[in-house]
């Protein structure tokens, strides 16, 4: 009798890149070079953050002197996010950056991003996340909506579903009780299909979208 085996799962490495708000114009070059350095493109987002939700995506860098300058910096004009998707996505995508200061990097990697498209150590035209968990905060911050893999176990797990799960299901079957359908399992199926909580959406309260 043969055992019937799920098919394997190939996890694909996921960063976030951020093309800062002065460099916003050379977005196809840049785009041009991920995508011939092997990433793929999984979803991108060009929006306009307060100095609020900069100095939240900073938050690791509160209390630091260059901290004002940053929020500031990052919330004077349009940006791009985008997730890239490859193997080893984080380190590749550092490696591609160059080092934090653009000045520096001017002399020791010639050749990287931020030699070629940044300025000085604050406008270093280019963000990437530092290590798996970063990346994973950082993503949920700019696509509240994703489904960041691996798919959490334990606590995170509770978690997604108390927070997401759970308040759709029982909105669901609550107006299945009150709407008595024939097919209760089809209609409840259908009314799950319809208020999906992770459809994509055009724009987020919280943050003003820029048009592509």
């Amino acid at each position: 009798m043969e055992i019937s085996m799920p098919p394997p799962q190939i996890y694909v490495e996921k960063t976030l890149a951020i093309i800062k708000p002065d460099i916003v114009d050379k977005e196809e070059e840049i785009r041009d070079i991920i995508l011939r350095s092997g990433f793929t493109i999984v979803q991108r987002r060009k929006l306009h953050l307060s100095p609020e939700q900069c100095s939240n995506f900073y938050v690791e860098q509160y209390g630091k002197m260059f901290f004002p300058n940053l929020t500031a910096y990052m919330s004077s004009g349009p940006l791009v996010a985008m997730i890239l998707a490859r193997h080893k996505a984080i380190s590749y995508w550092l490696e591609l950056l160059g080092p934090n200061n653009s000045l520096g990097a001017k002399e020791t990697y010639p050749d990287s991003l931020r030699a070629i498209y940044g300025t000085d150590d604050l406008r270093n035209a280019l963000h990437g996340s530092s290590d798996f968990a970063a990346a994973e905060r950082e993503i949920r911050f700019m696509f509240p909506e994703v489904i960041v893999e691996p798919i959490p176990i334990g606590q995170a797990a509770k978690d997604y579903l108390n927070l997401y799960v759970m308040p759709t299901l029982l909105e669901g079957l609550t107006k299945l009780c009150k709407q008595k359908p024939a097919d209760p399992l089809i209609w409840l199926a259908d009314w799950l299909l319809k208020n999906n909580p992770n459809k994509p959406k055009l724009c987020h309260s919280l943050i003003v979208e820029e048009p592509y």
